[in-house]
């Protein structure tokens, strides 16, 4: 398999798998859309990391793949293209991307998938489908802009440039960036410890902020309003408040 999902002590790791640089054909989008999935529905995992290995995140799209596809078979993929690094998007856990060696097109595209993106010191991102005569198609020209802004997602995607970890890092695109061997391990103990949080409350905060980053902000408010009210029949909230009241705040356990 292209994409596997291995399990431990609460996290999910989505493991791309697919040598030389974990091109995202058809196949491999299909199973990446069956295991954000499964991730979403398992109550065994409460966290994601998404990793493609030690040497490279994803390099883009099976170029040679995409070039045998007319105007028809492409009209008749794209909605499943965007379906599978939706269902990442909306898996309702603390997603991190682990990111080595080069995120480039679809790549980049399924980094900004996660809530939050630790780099390697080497990493390279960028959207280069314009050198193609092509737009991103996986999500590219939406999320990128919601994260980084306006100006800088269209000199990325206008000029197709890659940006090194230290500039992806300066304008907003990955939030950490640290030396190759440690992506992983500090990826995984960012969604290790947040699998340990109140799984219900994760998710309530999570799809607050993603839906009022996509409406207006009254709509964003009343998201937020019913899950805030919502909570105080959890048995988290419960725990939570009672821990704080006996033993002072930062010390309640939720699992």
């Amino acid at each position: 398999m292209t994409v596997s999902l291995e399990v431990a002590a609460g996290v999910g790791t989505l493991r791309l798998d697919r040598p030389p640089m974990n091109a995202l054909d058809v196949a491999t989008q299909d199973r990446l859309k069956e295991l954000a999935e499964e991730a979403t529905r398992r109550e065994d995992v409460r966290a994601v990391v998404i990793y493609g290995g030690e040497r490279v995140f994803a390099a883009g799209a099976d170029i040679k793949e995409m070039q045998a596809m007319d105007h028809t078979a492409m009209v008749l993929r794209a909605r499943a293209l965007q379906d599978s690094f939706t269902a990442v998007a909306r898996i309702p856990k603390p997603v991190v991307a682990a990111v080595t060696g080069y995120a480039l097109g679809g790549g980049c595209e399924l980094a900004l998938c996660a809530d939050f993106r630790i780099a390697a010191e080497n990493a390279k991102l960028g959207q280069p489908e314009i050198l193609l005569g092509l737009i991103p198609g996986a999500g590219g020209t939406q999320r990128l802009s919601r994260l980084v802004g306006p100006s800088k997602a269209k000199d990325l995607i206008f000029t197709g440039r890659q940006v090194k970890a230290d500039e992806a890092l300066a304008i907003g695109l990955v939030d950490r960036v640290v030396p190759a061997a440690e992506v992983y391990e500090q990826a995984y103990a960012w969604a290790a410890k947040l699998a340990q949080g109140p799984a219900i409350a994760l998710r309530a905060a999570k799809e607050s902020i993603d839906t009022g980053l996509e409406t207006d902000i009254d709509t964003g408010l009343a998201v937020e309003r019913n899950w805030f009210a919502g909570l105080f029949a959890t048995e988290d909230r419960e725990r939570g408040m009672r821990s704080f009241v006996e033993e002072g705040p930062g010390k309640a356990k939720f699992l």
